[in-house]
């Protein structure tokens, strides 16, 4: 008989309640309220959200546009199911794929949903249009990616504390080098349907191409006949000073992947954004969710589209994004920084501290941030945030820096 392998408990969390699953490592803060770019804990004290919900809170905490939406709605009806229609869904999926310049959306809830759902669109266009024998269908995704955590997509995932322990895995994908557009070329064959991409790896560390990757990339596609899907989740819908990463670098994907600020901070709400041709080709009953563009849902979406569509937050982006950026600049203690718009991704000294142990200071003295792989933090701040707070948020990362080298 094989003796039981014992698994240590995982260590929790001191905010942690005994009961609650031990999937995160939260930092040792419990927040009561959020107002713009500021949360308070439960014992009164105020921080400055340089993380934003990963950019679920692009349009800070407690809009009033997407606030009074979010009532209007719940007085009328909140969910029906995609059995029956509903009034507000139409109007939702009209102004998201005029904003994306598409022409047909599948509304889903959460990012990675929205990305399964990609996939199943790249393999059932890759059988039912470019001819690929059944169950043949290849994906090529990029080393360093982060798409989800359902056990199709850490499959091909290289990330261990997503991966390791959870096979099998789905089948299907190949990895290659993230930028290296020559990479993705000799890895196509006549099987392959799409090539999956993050336009900045987010989870990576806000990890930038090359400026002539994502368009090296497209051409590429188009003259294989491959599909380019774009995973904007993160980086789409405001947070790099462009509606989507894609525009910044003058690229069309055949396929967006949108999902965290398209709910607003409110619900969650995801969706797969493209042509007829490729979306068209999925049938009634081969894909669906419960709430998948619930009304309650489609009024929030909608509201955030309407502050896409002036461009104020775009530009909040970019103009706070060079802010951003500069402050950044020249940090005794940090090694490497990487901006786009107003999302960071900076490389702390690995001998002074690690991201965690930064993160955890920077939390003391009132500001919140994440940490990535070892020694890098994120910083992606509601893009309501002023000139005034990212400039104190920057000194407190100084002050800390300082702190760790005496």
């Amino acid at each position: 008989m094989t003796p039981v392998k014992r698994v240590e408990p995982v260590e929790t969390s001191p905010t942690s309640d005994s009961h609650l699953a031990h999937t995160y490592h939260p930092l040792p803060v419990t927040i009561a309220t959020g107002e713009g770019a500021w949360v308070t804990d439960v014992d009164g004290k105020r921080y400055l959200d340089c993380l934003a919900a990963y950019s679920a809170v692009n349009f800070g905490h407690g809009h009033p546009g997407l606030i009074a939406a979010a009532k209007a709605q719940l007085d009328r009806v909140t969910l029906t199911s995609r059995a029956f229609n509903n009034d507000r869904l139409d109007a939702f999926v009209d102004a998201l794929a005029a904003l994306a310049h598409k022409d047909m959306v599948i509304p889903m809830n959460t990012g990675a949903e929205a990305v399964e759902s990609g996939i199943k669109v790249a393999r059932a266009w890759g059988y039912r249009v470019k001819g690929v024998a059944d169950g043949m269908a290849n994906i090529i995704v990029a080393n360093g990616n982060f798409h989800g955590r359902t056990t199709t997509i850490i499959g091909f995932s290289d990330d261990p504390s997503a991966k390791d322990g959870f096979g099998p895995f789905t089948p299907g994908f190949r990895s290659v080098p993230y930028g290296d557009s020559a990479a993705i070329e000799a890895a196509i064959d006549g099987n392959t349907v799409a090539v999956l991409l993050e336009p900045i790896q987010g989870e990576a560390g806000v990890v930038i191409p090359p400026a002539g990757y994502l368009p090296s990339v497209r051409e590429i596609t188009s003259r294989h006949n491959v599909l380019f899907i774009a995973d904007e989740i993160q980086s789409g819908l405001g947070r790099t000073g462009a509606t989507f990463q894609c525009d910044n670098v003058g690229v069309v994907p055949d396929l967006y992947l949108l999902g965290k600020a398209l709910g607003g901070g409110i619900v969650p709400v995801s969706a797969v954004v493209g042509d007829a041709a490729v979306i068209g080709v999925l049938r009634p009953g081969e894909h669906g969710s419960t709430f998948g563009g619930n009304p309650l849902a489609a009024a929030v979406g909608s509201a955030v589209i309407e502050l896409l569509r002036t461009g104020e937050y775009q530009e909040r982006a970019r103009t706070l994004g060079a802010h951003l950026s500069s402050l950044l600049t020249g940090i005794d203690g940090v090694v490497a920084v990487r901006t786009a718009g107003l999302w960071a991704g900076i490389d702390i000294d690995p001998a002074l501290a690690t991201g965690r142990e930064v993160c955890e200071r920077l939390m003391a003295r009132g500001v919140l941030a994440k940490d990535t792989h070892g020694s890098t933090i994120r910083l992606a701040p509601p893009l309501v945030v002023t000139e005034d707070e990212l400039t104190w948020a920057v000194e407190q990362l100084r002050a800390v820096l300082a702190e760790l080298q005496h």
